[in-house]
């Protein structure tokens, strides 16, 4: 038997959604905490349909019938991931990290990466090159319904150096895989 055969299910095939506001650092923390993980990590803004962009690089805000289709191809993605899939979407409401599960037909776990608005404000007026502009921080944050207990879920503040950020994640990650396999 392999060694990934004789591992729990959920060691070897794992579905994570970095989420939170735009600035939060989905990519760059996706990225790194891939790495960390030997995992793969897709950016959901390359998710996006064109008529989404343009509507954001606009200033204005997407509305629910412009995010589904693009939240559906999110939870499809995970939906047969091959080992650790990550992908940074928004998923700023309940009913969309719902959708996002449903369509992807296994647990998911959320990394709710949260800052506060003068943070991202910082942030997002920083980085170069983006779609987004900074105009719709003030729409992000009255969308945002951050993770209830109800849901498989970390929270984790974005105020730290990347490395402590992806440290941080991956530390609750393994606890709650610990979690998982100790009451499955």
């Amino acid at each position: 038997m392999s060694m990934a055969a004789s591992r729990p299910r959920s060691e070897t095939t794992r579905r994570i959604v970095l989420m939170g506001v735009a600035g939060s650092g989905k990519s760059a923390v996706g990225a790194a905490l891939a790495a960390r993980l030997g995992a793969r990590y897709l950016d959901g803004d390359d998710l996006h349909p064109q008529a989404n962009i343009e509507k954001m690089s606009r200033g204005e805000p997407l509305t629910d019938e412009d995010r589904w289709p693009w939240l559906t191809l999110v939870g499809r993605k995970l939906a047969k991931p091959e080992g650790i899939l990550i992908i940074g979407c928004s998923a700023l409401k309940h009913r969309y990290r719902d959708h996002i599960r449903a369509e992807a037909g296994a647990p998911v776990t959320f990394v709710h990466l949260a800052g506060s608005r003068e943070l991202i404000a910082r942030r997002m007026g920083a980085r170069a090159g983006h779609f987004m502009p900074t105009s719709l921080i003030d729409s992000q944050f009255s969308a945002l319904e951050p993770p209830e207990a109800d849901e498989s879920a970390i929270t984790v503040d974005i105020d730290a150096p990347l490395d402590v950020l992806v440290g941080t994640i991956a530390t609750r990650l393994e606890e709650t895989t610990r979690d998982d396999v100790g009451n499955g």
